[in-house]
């Protein structure tokens, strides 16, 4: 009886192990890489006319310390044939995690991604981020497969954030862009399970950036940080941080207030093929905020 005794608190020991693991939080994130107290760097979307290893070069370029990978993009100009996606071989990941660390880049986001409706297929996107050394990934999933990816969230430990992109009259089925209709989605779910918050595209949609911030406290997986020209035009073009109608400076001040420690992905989708100098003035804005109201 002893015997069993003791076998069965060992099991019950382990098995508390394991999930504490599964559950743990993912490390702190250095000084080294962040600006202002935020965890900032580029979507490397920005940057989809080059390649992955060349939009890590030109997110360091713009002082970023982070960078978040989109799926599909080519590897680097001497393998264009290795995709950053969930088929990617460890040895592409390899090179990728080497790259951004010769570069003082951290890799902390993945998407947005498409979540396949078949586990094995879903497995294999988290599989791979989990492999690429990701804090979350992005993703713009259907009602349907809201189980399956908080499933994964919890066997991965890594966070999910559904993004957004503009509401547009001629696709009405279309919600994300409702902050409370995503929040209605993940409020009973994991606390990994959040949104990304696309702020632009949320000022694109006539939303409030910082009352959809609010909405989602404790939720706030990620930020894709915007500017742009007009609010409620789905097409309105973006610029340089403080030069748009995007509340900028409300929008830093939330996340603060939240004590947001996921990334803030600078996503700048103008110019294509020149934004270093102007992702660098959106670097330089956060630290000047950050600089200003640090002031006594």
């Amino acid at each position: 009886m002893k015997r069993f005794a003791f076998w069965n608190c060992l099991a019950v020991f382990v098995v508390m192990f394991l999930a504490a693991r599964v559950c743990a939080a993912p490390p702190p994130v250095g000084p080294e890489y962040r600006v202002g107290g935020f965890i900032l760097g580029c979507q490397a979307y920005t940057f989809h006319r080059f390649t992955a290893f060349e939009a890590i070069e030109k997110t360091a370029a713009a002082g970023g310390k982070a960078i978040e990978f989109y799926p599909g993009q080519s590897l680097s100009p001497d393998d264009r044939k290795s995709k950053v996606d969930a088929s990617a071989t460890d040895e592409t990941i390899e090179k990728l995690q080497a790259k951004a660390k010769q570069y003082g880049l951290l890799i902390v986001n993945f998407g947005v991604v498409g979540i396949p409706r078949d586990e094995a297929g879903a497995r294999k996107v988290f599989a791979f981020a989990k492999k690429l050394g990701v804090r979350a990934i992005t993703i713009e999933p259907s009602p349907d497969q809201i189980d399956l990816i908080e499933k994964l969230i919890k066997e991965y430990n890594i966070a999910a954030g559904i993004h957004c992109h503009p509401k547009r009259t001629t696709h009405p089925e279309y919600k994300l862009w409702d902050p409370n209709y995503v929040f209605s989605l993940v409020k009973d779910r994991d606390p990994r399970f959040g949104v990304c918050a696309d702020v632009g595209h949320w000022t694109r949609s006539s939303v409030d950036a910082v009352a959809g911030l609010k909405i989602f406290k404790g939720r706030v997986i990620s930020v894709h940080l915007k500017d742009i020209v007009e609010s409620g035009n789905p097409d309105a073009p973006d610029l340089p941080l403080g030069l748009g109608v995007t509340n900028v400076k409300g929008i830093l001040r939330e996340l603060r207030r939240q004590k947001f420690d996921g990334n803030i992905s600078i996503e700048y989708e103008r110019d294509w093929e020149h934004t270093v100098e102007d992702i660098a003035q959106c670097v330089g804005y956060v630290r000047g905020f950050a600089d200003a109201e640090n002031k006594p």
